[in-house]
């Protein structure tokens, strides 16, 4: 893609910009829409924002340079650059400099975040018992593990943690942690991680374990993908096929071009009904995993397993050497992807034993 440099803004549209910005502060996506009409960037935005915020402090305010005479509004300034303005180093220090407030280095910024990032705990602490569904896994970050438990309704980070490996002791210790801290554990969801799993159910022995659905049907959504590459691929080459047929000028050279755009137009419907035929069982298979039906009745695991086996055969019908290896683990693992729909049907139970059927 060219890239090209937009004319600089002129300062009565910056002012508009600002005024629109200050005014509608706390309105969710308000700032998203002002960058979107100016064609600029949400932290360039707030830069602004921020900028002319500190310039009516100095402005209204009894004292010059107030921030460089309170440290603590000084590092308050600093978070909310980088957490909430989204700011880099190099844009904190440009404001620091425009603001004639010291120290502005990157070297003092770089050690600045990472010593207030040093200070905080890693696992928060509640003051007493709270009840929690946990989601976790792993990331990396310069293949060295770092181990994630969020709490699945505020997606909350409830503990993370740089570890030297991924293993059961690891993750168990990472849950005893947060039991530590007054969490204690609904159940929780995640991928098949042997660690992860193991590590959560000797830390856990009692909750429950719930297979995440992303990680169990990936594999076969990025079958589509590849078999939706395949389709445009041959629809290219019948059209590439239809414009030779269409340079050709003697009748032996039409015959032999004729041939060719009847072999790759005959490829081209074959992977054009595969991916069509895919992509709707696909949607069909995501449908039946919601907890209710589009008429609002509550799936049972049995109508659920009943589903999901008849997808699955119709999926293996299909005309695919990926499918049956990826169909496979799907099989072996129907008893864990109903395990919600059984939870959700003692909900139903004990919610209509209180609340009238009716309502």
């Amino acid at each position: 893609m060219k890239c090209t440099r937009r004319p600089d803004l002129a300062p009565q549209t910056r002012i508009d910009m600002v005024m629109l910005a200050w005014l509608h502060q706390g309105v969710y996506g308000k700032m998203t829409a002002i960058a979107q009409y100016y064609q600029i960037s949400r932290t360039f935005l707030y830069q602004m924002l921020f900028m002319v915020h500190l310039q009516l402090e100095t402005l209204l305010s009894d004292e010059q340079l107030l921030l460089q005479k309170d440290p603590r509004h000084f590092e308050h300034l600093l978070l909310l650059l980088r957490l909430e303005g989204k700011c880099s180093l190099l844009s904190i220090a440009s404001i620091l400099k425009a603001l004639e407030y010291h120290p502005n280095s990157v070297g003092y910024l770089s050690q600045f975040f990472q010593s207030a990032g040093q200070a905080l705990p890693s696992t928060l602490l509640m003051p007493s018992q709270t009840w929690v569904f946990y989601l976790s896994d792993e990331i990396f970050a310069l293949h060295a593990p770092i181990l994630v438990t969020i709490d699945a309704a505020s997606t909350a980070i409830l503990n993370i943690e740089l570890a030297s490996e991924r293993s059961a002791d690891t993750w168990r210790a990472h849950f005893e942690a947060l039991e530590a801290h007054h969490f204690f554990s609904l159940g929780m969801a995640s991928d098949r991680g042997l660690g992860l799993v193991a590590g959560y159910r000797a830390a856990c022995d009692m909750a429950l374990w719930v297979a995440d659905y992303f990680h169990e049907f990936r594999d076969l959504f990025e079958v589509l993908h590849h078999v939706e590459r395949q389709a445009y691929a041959a629809i290219d080459k019948e059209d590439e096929a239809a414009r030779q047929f269409a340079r050709a000028k003697s009748e032996a050279t039409l015959a032999k071009r004729l041939q060719q755009y009847e072999t790759a137009h005959h490829t081209c419907e074959q992977a054009m009904a595969l991916s069509d035929q895919l992509a709707l069982l696909l949607h069909l298979l995501r449908e039946a995993l919601h907890v209710c039906s589009p008429h609002g009745r509550l799936r049972t695991p049995e109508d659920v397993r009943t589903e999901l086996t008849r997808l699955f055969h119709m999926i293996a019908e299909l005309d695919s050497a990926a499918i049956p290896n990826t169909l496979k683990p799907l099989h072996q693992h129907i008893d864990d992807i109903v395990v919600p729909f059984k939870h959700a049907e003692t909900i139903d139970a004990e919610l209509r034993a209180v609340v009238p059927h009716d309502v």
